[in-house]
């Protein structure tokens, strides 16, 4: 965005009100109530209505789950159809006032961008490797900028292909033409093995040059897209398939690196994926988040008197992702457990045991807690009566308040969201996402101090009232510069105090900065003739907050 310049007087005024107000209070991990001046730790708020809190949506492509709901759409009209479909996906995340979407770019070694190391993806085109002659993560990103969503790009490390026949199965004749995986079959293989119902392809962890490789090409999309967040799901080593074991024994010998136990050897090698990443997207861009939705129970407490009160499978040992270790070694800026259980009487994984586990192991970290919900399970009979209860989700939202480590939610999958079984999305739409928020800051990662906007224009129109405002000194010096803004309203004429501030009670908006020396928004939702009162404040993209803005009056 390019720089804007105020008269003297006016960057004057705005630069002395910002000394006098100081900069945003840099919140403590876990503290989800800062405002736009200062702390809010003493402010009373309404815990239905938080001002920070990450809310998003997966949008899956494997098997075109989410998007695109077809793999064949190859001319011009179709692409269109493409587009569509995806900007309808936006529309649902504003709908609920999300203000972020997971989305999968990387499904099995493959690409939604012009990749110059893997091929183009499948689920595009139906063809494997076939350009489908336009960038669609260009596109993606863009189109949810515009929306003030953050882009956390969605990435499969080590899967290389789905099980046939809808995919290449164990064959890697079946790959793209130009799949690395086939020009390097020492780099991968079958698990279960060839020949076994649901046999597909893996990377192999264990083979350093491909631990390296996939980092490159997921660094490629990192380096040339304006992502916000870099997001791996939970298949690392492939989830157990019978007694079938995975075959690396070879691969143990060759590269142990001294290591004589092989379960703590693959739980290595995997801790190298994610802190290596974690390293090397910080290094290019230290504001790109890196974040991790691994299976929900680390360990059951049975198995170490660290795990957790369950008795299910155990990420730690079936899939050697040390998950605790990522958070306590701060590998990572954000996880979202997969709780993809009730809240009951369920010994192998009650919601209202895990969630209390996982918000104890980020305490005292600088790791955010978002929480994996399963959307798909509400209203399927097929997942047993807990799941037909039209409240189920709304009552883990609730329980989530009670853990002020939990700061947000990613709901599985968009398809399901919009499905809306049993109505269960209105209820915990209404009931927890009733109001816009800011997604929760990350003191961890750079920022500059914002000055304040400055309102330049309020006015009647007949959709609403139009706010235009000019952002002083932008990126100018020391100072950070705009992403977006957010919009304070408040009935009345009169002067909102600094607990106003403190929850999305009076939050009504938030919009995308754009080029250009004004910017401007409508309320559309103004009453005819009411009395308001506006604030705005500039946020960085990590969402960092200015003071708020001179208050602007609308009869």
């Amino acid at each position: 965005m390019k720089a804007t310049r105020l008269g003297a007087a006016a960057l004057a005024a705005a630069l002395l009100g910002t000394l006098v107000a100081g900069t945003p209070a840099q919140a403590a991990p876990g503290d989800n109530t800062g405002t736009a001046t200062s702390p809010s730790t003493d402010c009373v708020t309404d815990p239905a209505t938080p001002k920070r809190q990450f809310r998003a949506m997966w949008i899956a492509s494997v098997t075109n789950i989410d998007w695109p709901s077809k793999g064949s759409w190859t001319a011009p009209d179709q692409v269109a159809k493409q587009k569509a479909e995806y900007l309808a996906w936006l529309d649902l995340a504003q709908k609920l006032n999300h203000n972020a979407v997971v989305v999968q770019v990387r499904p099995t070694a493959d690409a939604f961008w012009p990749s110059p190391y893997e091929p183009w993806s499948e689920y595009l085109t139906g063809v494997r490797g076939k350009n489908p002659g336009w960038d669609p993560l260009d596109f993606l990103v863009d189109e949810s900028h515009k929306r003030n969503l953050e882009f956390h790009a969605w990435f499969n490390p080590y899967r290389v292909s789905m099980p046939a026949p809808g995919g290449a199965g164990a064959d890697l004749s079946q790959l793209a033409p130009d799949s690395p995986a086939r020009q390097h079959p020492d780099w991968v293989f079958a698990y279960p093995p060839a020949g076994v119902a649901g046999s597909r392809l893996y990377y192999n962890p264990g083979v350093p040059e491909v631990r390296e490789f996939v980092q490159t090409a997921m660094m490629d999309a990192v380096k040339r897209y304006d992502i916000d967040g870099v997001h791996f799901d939970d298949y690392f080593y492939p989830y157990p398939s019978g007694t079938h074991q995975v075959p690396d024994d070879a691969t143990f010998a060759a590269y142990n690196r001294g290591f004589t136990d092989k379960a703590d050897w693959r739980r290595d090698n995997i801790n190298l994926l994610i802190q290596e990443m974690n390293a090397k997207i910080k290094a290019v861009k230290p504001y790109v988040k890196f974040g991790v939705s691994p299976f929900g129970i680390w360990r059951n407490a049975s198995a170490d008197p660290n795990g957790s009160d369950t008795t299910g499978s155990q990420s730690y040992d079936i899939i050697s992702a040390d998950s605790r270790k990522w958070v306590k070694e701060e590998w990572i800026d954000y996880i979202v457990p997969q709780l993809y259980w009730y809240i009951g009487q369920y010994p192998a994984a009650d919601y209202a045991r895990l969630v209390p586990w996982w918000a104890e192991q980020v305490r005292g970290t600088r790791v955010q807690l978002y929480i994996g919900q399963a959307d798909y399970k509400s209203g399927d009979p097929a997942y047993g009566s807990f799941w037909m209860n039209p409240q189920e989700l709304s009552n883990h939202l609730t329980l989530n308040r009670s853990y002020p480590e939990v700061l947000g939610n990613v709901h599985f999958s968009a398809v399901q969201v919009r499905a809306n079984r049993l109505g269960a999305t209105d209820i915990y739409a209404a009931e927890h996402y009733s109001r816009p928020a800011l997604v929760p800051t990350m003191t961890h990662l750079p920022r500059k101090p914002l000055l304040f906007p400055v309102v330049t224009k309020a006015q009647r129109e007949a959709d609403g009232v139009r706010l235009s405002w000019r952002q002083p000194a932008d990126g100018m010096g020391p100072l950070g510069t705009a992403a977006s803004y957010a919009i304070y309203r408040f009935d009345g004429h009169g002067l909102a105090g600094r607990c106003d501030f403190a929850d999305a009670s009076h939050l009504v908006g938030t919009v995308r900065a754009t080029d250009g020396a004004v910017q401007s928004w409508v309320d559309t939702t103004a009453a005819d003739g009411a009395r308001y009162t506006y604030y705005v404040t500039a946020l960085d993209r990590l969402a960092n907050e200015s003071p708020a803005s001179p208050p602007r009056f609308v009869r």
